[in-house]
């Protein structure tokens, strides 16, 4: 195996922006592009492969075929013949709405799937840009059903003003939405149930309202007030940041003007990496090589995972690096 490269995958929003074709070097088409599915076996969205010799097949058939040369043997075990992480790239030329997404159980409860426990890196913010993540006072599940009502549920949500680096953890139960002005790469579990809670009395891209899941969110919500919803970290060159570890999946940000050795192989995962800035050389220990530029990414096999990040041009190059767990 090889590292793997994939075609786009935009996804059409209400909420969408105009910046991620640009980003991948196409021309606008005009409708509003919400998300780009970087690496994605969601069943209604997979990806497919563009480069070497498994051109053109997709990533569940390739997981069926090569089961933990591709995923790792820990990870076959713990999730079966599945990639459990989802890889987007997100713009919101609009508020997205007020959601939330069940945890593990809850959602194999209801609908025989993983959960969805995400973390955000901003790419791009115009200035005064915000997004909500989390509670910024205690609310009883009366309250939020009468706020949800009479729309004032934003009054009681932290809100957090960003910019380009930074990072929040969104672990399943917490309520949150990207705001307008604002690019972010995501990474999450493979899943694609989002609890609808507020959505402006926005109508849909069929000119209908859209669905939304008041009841369903009350028993996903994590009411709890947290004393800070922020990621913080410090970023030096040539090296890798770890900013999330849980028990879903880490993160790291790499950052090198040279070049840096990942071994993971001891990890016993997949690895993605998508880049934020500059162009990426990837080189895994068998010489099989790709290249990244910022907007694009691709997936480490787990057999691969010993591997070389190196500046394509001798400037800085910016990575987000994940693995499963």
């Amino acid at each position: 195996m090889y590292p793997l490269l994939f075609h786009n995958n935009l996804h059409t929003l209400v909420w969408g922006g105009n910046q991620l074709q640009p980003l991948k070097g196409l021309e606008p088409s005009g409708e509003p592009i919400g998300e780009s599915w970087e690496i994605s076996d969601v069943p209604s969205s997979e990806s497919h492969v563009r480069n070497g010799k498994l051109s053109g097949r997709s990533i569940h058939s390739l997981v069926s075929e090569y089961g933990a040369v591709l995923l790792g043997n820990k990870i076959l075990e713990r999730y079966g013949a599945a990639l459990p992480l989802l890889v987007k790239f997100i713009d919101a030329a609009s508020d997205l709405s007020i959601q939330v997404h069940p945890d593990d159980e809850l959602a194999h409860k209801r609908h025989g799937s993983l959960g969805k426990t995400e973390m955000w890196y901003v790419l791009r913010a115009e200035p005064g840009a915000s997004l909500l993540c989390g509670f910024n006072q205690e609310i009883s599940k009366e309250e939020y059903e009468r706020r949800v009502d009479d729309g004032t549920i934003v009054d009681v949500l932290a809100r957090h003003e960003v910019h380009a680096g930074d990072v929040f953890f969104i672990p399943a139960g917490r309520v949150h939405a990207i705001c307008k002005g604002i690019m972010v790469c995501e990474i999450q579990q493979s899943s694609d149930i989002t609890y609808r809670i507020f959505d402006y009395h926005r109508l849909g891209l069929d000119g209908k309202p859209r669905q939304l899941h008041t009841l369903e969110a009350l028993d996903a919500i994590d009411f709890n007030v947290y004393p800070d919803y922020r990621t913080h970290y410090t970023m030096p060159t040539n090296a890798a940041t770890c900013v999330v570890d849980c028990d879903k999946f880490v993160v790291n940000v790499l950052a090198t003007d040279s070049s840096l050795r990942r071994d993971l192989l001891s990890k016993d995962s997949f690895v993605t990496l998508s880049c934020l800035q500059g162009t990426a050389a990837i080189t895994d220990h068998e010489g099989n090589k790709v290249t990244l530029a910022a907007g694009f990414s691709c997936l480490i096999p787990a057999s691969q995972a010993d591997f070389t990040v190196a500046s394509a041009d001798g400037t800085e190059v910016r990575l987000l690096e994940s693995w499963a767990k």
